[in-house]
């Protein structure tokens, strides 16, 4: 008798699991009968177009920068400051200007015109160069790829209490005149230069 029953639980179980398709007859199926021919339309009616990796990796960064707004501040804050500077555009300038790879000049802040003769150079930043012209020192300041004066200079050996081993500073001598200095590892130099009145 329990063989009988077990058989009969069996059958049953066996009848419901095998055919699913007798449970799914009242779902409602498409109206083309087949899946596959609706594979392309959206529930609004329009057609799905395929899209390229660009236009994708645009809409990802879209709804990223939405998603992950706080996220994404809080990480631009974690940035140490300061790691992701470059040479200047000035340099690459002089360095297309003569075809070779110069080395970096320090730059300085020029705060008032200066008076060279009859040349005036403007407020505004400048690098620096030094160098030996025809047995004479000469610092050259330049500004984008423009060179904006050569300045007769004194070869010294003083480091003038900088830290490091490239450097271009100056500092007020009086009220009618600054001392530019100027280090690298070839030349150290000074100049005095006067304040346009």
């Amino acid at each position: 008798m329990k063989k009988v029953i077990i058989f009969v639980i069996l059958m049953f179980l066996t009848t419901a699991l095998v055919s699913p398709m007798a449970i799914a007859d009242d779902v409602d199926m498409p109206a083309t009968g087949d899946l596959w021919d609706n594979w392309n339309t959206r529930e609004e009616g329009r057609e799905a177009k395929p899209v390229s990796d660009e236009e994708f990796d645009k809409a990802v960064k879209e709804v990223d920068k939405k998603v992950n707004k706080w996220k994404n501040w809080a990480n631009k804050l974690r940035v140490p400051r300061g790691e992701a500077i470059n040479e200047s555009n000035e340099t690459e300038m002089i360095n297309n200007e003569y075809n070779t790879e110069l080395p970096t000049f320090p730059v300085i802040c020029v705060p008032v015109e200066l008076s060279i003769g009859e040349n005036v150079i403007p407020v505004g930043h400048y690098q620096v160069q030094g160098e030996r012209v025809n047995d004479k020192v000469v610092l050259k300041l330049y500004q984008a790829h423009y060179q904006f004066a050569e300045i007769p200079a004194i070869e010294t050996s003083d480091d003038f209490g900088q830290e490091t081993i490239n450097f271009a500073t100056w500092e007020t001598v009086d009220e009618d005149k600054i001392k530019l200095m100027y280090g690298s590892l070839d030349l150290n130099a000074y100049t005095f230069i006067n304040i346009k009145k």
